[in-house]
């Protein structure tokens, strides 16, 4: 589905990744894993086009996406939330989700869509038209995924979907990505929770200074010594 092969970006002089390689397969969850700063939000946005790579190759269902706008990525089915929510915050709830399918032409289909994600997101539904600056952390966060879910992608790029959330509601988005993933939705997932994440994903790649340091299938990883010294806290 999705194929990155030995991608290599950077911000001006600075280089944030070095040579980094990562596939998706159909109806797969796969975590990108590494502490703050290892490059991880870097390589979703080389994916979502919102970052040029000085060198490397992405290709998405067989068709080549360097160069190609960011548009024309969603419109090929891929959806990228970013970190930090980045909702319209002057904009109603209803607005928002509306943005979300800005690509789309079927106005019946995204009315469909919106009472959907209301179905799946209650309280979205309760604040249709309210401003969505002036929803909790955690309904932004709801909003966030569900505007991105209005382009109906294929895949999901999810960067740190739970940050700054409470645990009860913590465990709600990781809850929905499963049920959105078993709808279908294939899903890239940057989340700090390692234990969590680990537990949900079907594989999983650790970055390092912009560099994958561990790859394997989620369940191995949790078993792994290195990651547990590394995240998971100390082998007993």
């Amino acid at each position: 589905m999705l194929v990155v092969e030995d991608i290599h970006a950077q911000y001006g002089k600075v280089k944030a990744l070095h040579g980094v390689s990562l596939k998706i397969k159909e109806g797969e969850i796969v975590a990108l894993l590494g502490a703050n700063g290892a490059g991880k939000s870097t390589f979703l946005k080389v994916i979502s086009g919102m970052l040029k790579p000085t060198s490397g190759s992405v290709t998405f269902r067989g068709k080549p996406l360097n160069g190609v706008r960011t548009d024309r990525i969603v419109i090929a089915g891929m959806a990228h939330v970013p970190e930090g929510r980045r909702v319209f915050p002057m904009a109603t709830v209803m607005t928002n989700l509306e943005m979300g399918a800005f690509t789309r032409k079927d106005k019946a289909g995204v009315k469909k869509d919106i009472e959907r994600y209301f179905d799946i997101f209650p309280v979205l539904g309760e604040r249709r038209n309210q401003r969505a600056g002036t929803l909790s952390g955690g309904e932004q966060q709801m909003l966030a995924i569900a505007r991105g879910l209005m382009s109906r992608p294929s895949l999901l790029l999810l960067d740190e979907p739970a940050m700054g959330l409470a645990p009860i509601l913590v465990q709600e988005i990781y809850n929905i990505v499963q049920e959105l993933n078993a709808a279908g939705t294939s899903i890239l997932l940057v989340e700090q929770n390692v234990h969590k994440t680990l537990a949900i994903a079907n594989r999983a790649y650790v970055l390092e200074c912009g560099v994958v340091a561990i790859n394997g299938r989620a369940e191995e990883l949790m078993k792994s010594e290195e990651v547990i010294k590394c995240y998971l806290g100390e082998v007993s």
